[in-house]
């Protein structure tokens, strides 16, 4: 399946298709017969076993994006929803970053990480801190984190994030474990891949940070971060050492968005065709005030509602890829993004290298200014508030259903005889172990509303005999 020969980056994300398919959007932008036909090639077609959807190309995604008509726009915000709830149902998946070092080589613009900032409180982890770290997030009830670390050979190297992933499976605090360890981390070789899918991992998260060339070219001046070429290709090679779920995203605001979309949406495109299946998540951060990084120094920065548009228009183009929003953004933008697409969020999050130990929230290793700052119980009670299932579970990735076996499930429609039991189990653990009293009332009052949704009468049972054995302290290792 592999020939990393012939996999060339300026192939899969050609320049001159994205500016063709720019200037098409643009000419059909208020082509109001075309645009209402794209609209209907994406809505989910309701099948005997669920539903299924043909997502879209990168040309007709292209022109939802540029269309300016407003009810042409709501239109597509309601079939983004119909989409979410279609294939993820109603649940959003719940997790924290955890910075292990802002140690970094590379001069990257728009990170306070940068090798040029002398001024920054340089900090790595040790394994004891990793563990006072992951103890703490345990406290908060978390099951799912994603590992952060700059790039830089002698501090952090490949043996350094192994020891650290293998130090937070090995932590089980009280009732807390992390079961999941997804791994945002510098580009690095297909041997390095196949040691972190060796180490269990789940999805590898790497940001495009901008498709444009030159624009990254002049956003990477140096370090091993400024080959575009090996950066892009970065996805294949995880996949070359068996990594079958990986993670997309930009930094919306480095160049014009329209282009940045196009490019995302040619990357996924380019997965799914090589490898049969496209990204897991896709990633929709925004740039953000940080250590001497001024979010205005960059002129491409796009308001909420086109932020909201862009993220309607991925969940069309790629229909049962989970989207992910981040503390980046605030409560109410995050809210607004939960009704057109988005199925993770982070909760409880600090941003900075050993900030859970820490009652005070760290200012001096941030890698940007963390917009939702509420504590995960909070998160958790609201996103029950606004009728969202909270998720903490990992099943799949314990269950071996990950890459092809993972789309599917999600593409055969079994969600709710599969991940809503297993939400409502995990969301039970959490009640029971962490939520305070006002949150406890709420989520089990969810619960039962839920689990008259699971169509499948034996499996709805099942669950509730763990639910119940949950509340009655009787825990069991869950897995459907």
């Amino acid at each position: 399946m592999y020939d990393m020969k012939s996999i060339k980056a300026e192939e899969f994300i050609d320049d001159a298709e994205i500016r063709e398919t720019l200037e098409y959007a643009e000419k059909n932008k208020a082509n109001r017969a075309l645009i209402k036909e794209i609209l209907e090639k994406a809505r989910p077609v309701k099948t005997a076993t669920g539903c299924t959807c043909s997502g879209l190309s990168h040309r007709d995604a292209s022109v939802l994006l540029a269309c300016e008509e407003p009810d042409l726009i709501e239109m597509m915000y309601e079939i983004a929803e119909e989409i979410k709830l279609a294939f993820y149902g109603n649940r959003i998946v719940i997790f924290a970053p955890l910075y292990l070092s802002n140690y970094c080589i590379n001069s990257c613009l728009y990170c306070p990480y940068h090798s040029k900032n002398k001024h920054i409180t340089r900090k790595k982890l040790t394994q004891d801190e990793v563990r006072a770290e992951v103890i703490a997030l345990q406290d908060m009830g978390h099951k799912r984190l994603a590992i952060e670390a700059g790039e830089d050979p002698k501090n952090n190297p490949i043996e350094y994030i192994l020891e650290c992933i293998d130090t937070i499976y090995s932590v089980h605090h009280k009732n807390g474990d992390i079961r999941r360890v997804n791994v945002n981390i510098a580009a690095t070789t297909v041997e390095n891949f196949a040691k972190l899918k060796d180490a269990g991992i789940g999805t590898y998260i790497l940001f495009q940070e901008t498709y444009h060339k030159k624009s990254y070219e002049k956003l990477h001046p140096t370090g091993p971060k400024s080959d575009y070429a090996y950066h892009t290709e970065a996805m294949d090679r995880a996949m070359a050492g068996g990594i079958d779920d990986v993670g997309l995203g930009v930094l919306f605001g480095l160049e014009l968005y329209k282009y940045e979309f196009c490019g995302l949406i040619m990357h996924a495109e380019h997965l799914e065709a090589v490898n049969g299946v496209g990204p897991h998540t896709i990633s929709v951060p925004r740039v953000k005030h940080a250590d001497d990084i001024d979010p205005k120094a960059f002129d491409n920065s796009i308001d909420d509602e086109t932020f909201t548009k862009i993220a309607a228009c991925i969940r069309l183009a790629v229909p049962y890829t989970g989207m992910i929003v981040s503390t980046r953004e605030s409560e109410p933008v995050r809210k607004r993004l939960l009704q057109v697409g988005i199925s993770q969020v982070s909760g409880g999050s600090r941003t900075s290298v050993g900030g859970y130990t820490t009652e005070e929230r760290p200012h001096d290793t941030e890698q940007f200014d963390v917009s939702d700052q509420r504590s995960l119980d909070e998160v958790v009670r609201w996103l029950m508030e606004t009728d969202h299932v909270p998720s903490f579970c990992t099943a799949c990735y314990r269950a071996g259903r990950t890459g092809d076996r993972f789309m599917e499930l999600c593409k055969s429609g079994q969600i709710l005889n599969c991940c809503h039991p297993n939400a409502l189990m995990t969301l039970a653990e959490y009640l029971e172990d962490y939520a305070s009293p006002g949150t406890k009332n709420i989520g089990y009052e969810m619960i039962e509303r839920e689990l008259a949704k699971i169509p499948k009468d034996t499996i709805r049972k099942t669950a509730l005999k763990n639910i119940t054995d949950i509340r009655n302290s009787n825990r069991r290792d869950f897995r459907f």
